[in-house]
C-alpha cells in the first residue's frame, strides 16, 4: 500500500514539476532529474525490507536498454518507433512500477542519442506514464491479449503525442490562444499517429513472444510479482 501511495504521488507531482520548470530558464534540467528520481523511488521501495538480488533488477534494466536502444535503431524513421510497445511489453509483465521506470529512463538514455533539450522530460514523464498505465490495467485485466495491447498501443501514441505537445504550446507559443493550440496540435497529428501505429504494429508483432518469454524468466528464478 505504500509503494502504491509513493507512485501515484510520483504520478501527481511529476506534471507539476513540467510545467513549473517550463517557466524557469534552463528549468528542464532540473524537471528530468526530478522525475528520473521520481520515477526510481517507488521501483526501491519494491525492495522495501529486503535483499535485492541482482536477477530481480538486471530483467527492467535490460528491457529499459532495449527499449532506449530500439527507439535509436529506428533513427530513420522519424516517430516510427518501437520504444513505447517495449516499455508496455515490460509493464505487463513486471508491473507498473517497472514500466514507469522502463519508460522514464529509456527515454533519458535515449535523448543522449537524440539531443536533450526541454522536450526530454515531458518525453519520460509521458513514456512513464504509459507503462504505469498499462501495468495497472494489465493487472486488473483490463487490457488482455493480442487485440487489447494492440488497442491500447494505438491509443498511447496519440497520448504522449498530446501531453508532449502540451510542452510545443507552452514552450514556443508566444501568445496561448485557442487557434494557436488548435494550431500546434494539427501540425502534430502525423507524427503521434505515426508513432500511435508504430507502437500497435510492434505490439501485434512481437508482444506474445516477449511476453511469454519474459513470464518463462520471471517463473524460473522466482521474480518479484506485478504491483
Amino acid at each position: 500500500m505504500q509503494k502504491r501511495r509513493i507512485l501515484a504521488a510520483a504520478l501527481v507531482l511529476s506534471p507539476l514539476v513540467l510545467i513549473i520548470c517550463s517557466f524557469i530558464e534552463g528549468g528542464w534540467r532540473i524537471a528530468a532529474t526530478i522525475i528520473a528520481f521520481l520515477s526510481m523511488l517507488p521501483f526501491y521501495m519494491l525492495f522495501e525490507r529486503r535483499k535485492p538480488k541482482a536477477r530481480e533488477i538486471v530483467p527492467v534494466a535490460v528491457m529499459s536498454a532495449l527499449a532506449a536502444i530500439s527507439r535509436m535503431a529506428f533513427v530513420f524513421a522519424p516517430q516510427f518507433k518501437p520504444i513505447i510497445a517495449i516499455v508496455i511489453i515490460t509493464a505487463v509483465v513486471f508491473g507498473a512500477e517497472s514500466g514507469f521506470l522502463c519508460g522514464t529512463c529509456s527515454m533519458l538514455v535515449s535523448n543522449f542519442f537524440f539531443g536533450h533539450g526541454p522536450h526530454t522530460p515531458w518525453q519520460m514523464f509521458c513514456c512513464g506514464l504509459i507503462g504505469y498505465a498499462a501495468g495497472v490495467l494489465s493487472r486488473k485485466k483490463i487490457i488482455t491479449g493480442k487485440l487489447g495491447l494492440c488497442i491500447f498501443g494505438l491509443i498511447s501514441g496519440f497520448i504522449f503525442g498530446a501531453i508532449v505537445d502540451i510542452w510545443t504550446v507552452i514552450g514556443t507559443t508566444p501568445e496561448i490562444t485557442p487557434q494557436t493550440v488548435a494550431a500546434i496540435y494539427i501540425a502534430g497529428l502525423p507524427f503521434n499517429a505515426a508513432l500511435a501505429a508504430a507502437t500497435a504494429f510492434f505490439l501485434y508483432v512481437a508482444s506474445v513472444p516477449m511476453i511469454q518469454k519474459l513470464e518463462r524468466i520471471k517463473q524460473k528464478f522466482g521474480l518479484y510479482d506485478k504491483v
